[in-house]
């Protein structure tokens, strides 16, 4: 199996003005180690994105977008395209279960929005997960399935090598509760079959997957120890510098 390098994103959602999170992204890159076996990406709110960018150290961490518009140009008021993200970040978060769920976005909504991101040279990182309703009547693979063929319809082979995957079930999210590694092991299997169905073995193995659903100091370890996961999506954790820093050098293999 080829090496996938570890990815350790974190998603400050709605949180830290334009002064704040010039601080942390300051201290952040005063505590992280430089791993060539992890790369570390920041997800800040739209506003602060420009400002960051030209902040930021690459070689230590990137930056990714937590959404995008996936036309162009043209009158769509509010709406911040994937055009204009390009050269400010390097990865944009796409079906996330709150822009699902809150925002009502469609899957026709993320297949374009993951054309977009693609079109103009950013890396989509594709959200899937199960609603504590699917779990409950066992629909948990046919749900990622279709969240997977949906997303990723019309994609090249070439184009699925700059993707990532997100596994984060919805009934995990800020809940508390969270995935057992035993499970994990067994959604990462139905996503590198389906990935295997649509794209072949070889991009099976290439793509990395990665885990977000009440992430923390204390389990990471143990989702970072699954074998066939490539990372973690972390929400509330990563808004503390110290404790995000802390998951990073758990994502380093001696």
């Amino acid at each position: 199996m080829m090496t996938r390098k570890t990815l350790i994103i974190g998603n400050w959602k709605m949180n830290l003005t334009m002064h704040e999170a010039s601080l942390y992204l300051h201290k952040l890159m005063e505590q992280l180690p430089v791993r060539r076996d992890v790369e570390v990406v920041v997800a800040p709110t739209m506003l602060t994105l420009q400002s960051l960018s030209l902040q930021i150290k690459r070689r230590i961490v990137k930056l990714a977008a937590q959404n995008c518009y996936w036309r162009d140009h043209g009158p769509y008021t509010g709406e911040v395209p994937a055009a204009h993200l390009h050269g400010m970040v390097d990865y944009v978060i796409i079906g996330h279960s709150e822009r699902r769920h809150i925002f009502m976005e469609s899957d026709k909504d993320i297949r374009f929005k993951v054309q977009a991101a693609l079109r103009n040279r950013l890396q989509p990182i594709l959200c899937i997960g199960e609603t504590a309703h699917e779990r409950t009547l066992g629909e948990t693979r046919e749900v990622l399935q279709d969240q997977i063929v949906n997303g990723l319809a019309n994609i090249t082979a070439e184009e699925i090598d700059h993707v990532v995957i997100a596994y984060e079930p919805v009934w995990a999210i800020g809940s508390g509760e969270y995935a057992q590694p035993s499970d994990l092991a067994k959604v990462l299997k139905v996503i590198r079959r389906q990935i295997t169905h649509l794209f072949g073995k070889e991009a099976a193995e290439a793509i990395r997957v990665v885990y977000g659903g009440s992430v923390s100091v204390d389990n990471a370890g143990d989702y970072l120890a699954v074998v066939g996961l490539d990372g973690l999506l972390i929400g509330g954790a990563s808004l503390d510098a110290y404790q995000f820093t802390e998951i990073v050098k758990k994502a380093h293999k001696e």
